[in-house]
């Protein structure tokens, strides 16, 4: 039976099943063997292909719910020191593994802290664990269904801590209190095909999308807000597909990704997008999928308790920051205030994925005492 106290060896269990989204392989049951031991009421919550799990110590308030995944990305083509990025090993104090830093560590490092903090007595309040195996993947089955579950059931949380990756540099120098919004949009302008020599008979759909494209890209969205860099608009791709240098091609397709601030929505941008490509083009398709919305925690009372409790435990005051791309807490923004605070980020999703066994221990203290802090 693996020590619970010390976040090393659950994070070497849950590493060694090969939960490459949306595959469990067993993640959420070491998980879940670990809630119980230390005395939480576990739900298994499979939706469509996927496995979740909410769990809770404790029925009365304040609640704080730690929020995560056991899913993780593929390991890559390239190879691995040791050879078997599901090993879990540990070299010359380092503990290698896909999932090491995002986020199987951060998820022993809150058992850990939590039992941890247990070890001193029943807490003054409620912990819970709302975990996904869909955080990787299309994000559907995942955290969005979970909440729906927790909603029915009177489960929602006074604070959301997620324990993703947000440190850059060192444990403790940020904590993300918001993130930008993100939508994808797919457009195809269309025209009329004609010979190149005869361009008055023809209507060049490459031409059309080229200015509205240019439109589009001409100036910044904004100057940023108080807690977020300027918004920014990327064309990603422009593709029309004609393998002949004689004809104007009956349509030409782009697409673009819009990563904003808290001074726009995923419709206000579509709309923008939709009336811009009107100005230059009469017929064309636009088709638009929102990832998330802006969201910000601001500084009070909940992020001030976050940010004294890492700074006791490493003498650093963490920054507040917005950026980087999305994660889950979008959804659960909607319901609760929510930060994310976990490890270096600094060899996610790459090739001998790790982390130092140190900042992973250093992490369940730190934990242990976000949860002194809101729980007493």
């Amino acid at each position: 039976m693996i020590d619970l106290l010390d976040p090393l060896p659950l994070a070497q269990s849950l590493i060694r099943c090969a939960s490459v989204t949306p595959r469990d392989a067993g993640a959420q049951d070491v998980l879940a063997g670990a809630l119980e031991r230390l005395g939480f009421t576990i739900h298994r919550l499979r939706f469509g292909d996927i496995e979740n799990l909410f769990a809770r110590l404790g029925m009365s308030g304040p609640h704080l719910c730690f929020a995560g995944h056991t899913d993780v990305v593929p390991a890559g083509s390239a190879a691995w020191r040791g050879g078997d990025p599901f090993a879990g090993e540990v070299r010359d104090g380092v503990l290698y593994g896909r999932g090491a830093c995002d986020m199987k560590g951060a998820i022993a490092a809150f058992v850990a802290g939590t039992a941890q903090h247990l070890s001193n007595g029943t807490p003054n309040g409620s912990i819970s664990f709302l975990i996904t195996g869909d955080e990787e993947g299309l994000a559907v089955d995942g955290t969005v269904k979970v909440l729906e579950w927790m909603r029915a059931h009177d489960q929602i949380p006074d604070f959301c801590l997620v324990g993703e990756p947000s440190c850059p540099a060192r444990l403790g120098d940020m904590i993300k209190i918001g993130r930008r919004g993100s939508v994808n949009m797919k457009i195809e302008v269309h025209g009329r095909q004609g010979h190149v020599a005869y361009p008055h008979r023809a209507d060049n759909p490459v031409h059309r999308l080229l200015l509205a494209l240019a439109a589009l890209t001409a100036a910044p969205l904004d100057a940023g807000t108080d807690w977020f860099e300027p918004s920014t608009l990327q064309v990603t791709s422009i593709d029309v597909g004609n393998g002949a240098t004689n004809v104007i091609p009956a349509a030409a397709r782009a697409a673009l990704n819009i990563r904003f601030n808290d001074r726009h929505s995923g419709a206000s941008l579509t709309a923008w997008v939709r009336a811009t490509l009107t100005r230059y083009a009469d017929r064309f398709d636009l088709d638009a999928s929102i990832s998330g919305e802006s969201f910000v925690t601001k500084p009070g009372p909940l992020v001030e308790v976050l940010c004294s409790a890492i700074t006791g435990a490493t003498g650093i005051e963490p920054k507040l920051d917005t950026g980087g791309g999305t994660s889950d807490a979008r959804f659960i923004a909607n319901d609760c205030p929510v930060a994310e605070f976990g490890l270096v980020g600094a060899t996610m999703h790459q090739t001998d994925e790790c982390v130092p066994v140190t900042e992973l221990r250093d992490l369940a203290r730190i934990y242990r005492d976000v949860i002194a802090a809101f729980l007493g």
